[in-house]
């Protein structure tokens, strides 16, 4: 139903560097319909036997989570902000 998996791309070589994409999908699978999102993670760099690993960082990915937090933020303080004007109402 839910599934995280991680895989890596078809490596390409140019001369003696050898680069492979990896990316993360999430999936899920209902009876009815499914969703997958995929992202960029990392990449594998392989030059003169030597292995490198560069992460990706997805900041698209990383602003999206931020306005989601500051959202539930205003969200939370508005509520509060609310309660407290009804309860100095009934006072």
């Amino acid at each position: 139903m839910l599934r995280l998996t991680t895989t890596a791309g078809q490596p390409t070589t140019v001369g003696d560097v050898t680069v492979t994409p990896e990316a993360r999908a999430f999936v899920v699978r209902l009876p009815f319909a499914g969703f997958v999102w995929n992202w960029p993670t990392a990449v594998h760099v392989q030059r003169a036997g030597e292995v490198q690993h560069l992460r990706i960082v997805d900041v698209s990915r990383v602003a999206q989570l931020g306005l989601l937090a500051a959202t539930l933020l205003l969200v939370l303080l508005g509520r509060g902000v609310d309660a407290r004007r009804k309860e100095k109402r009934d006072d």
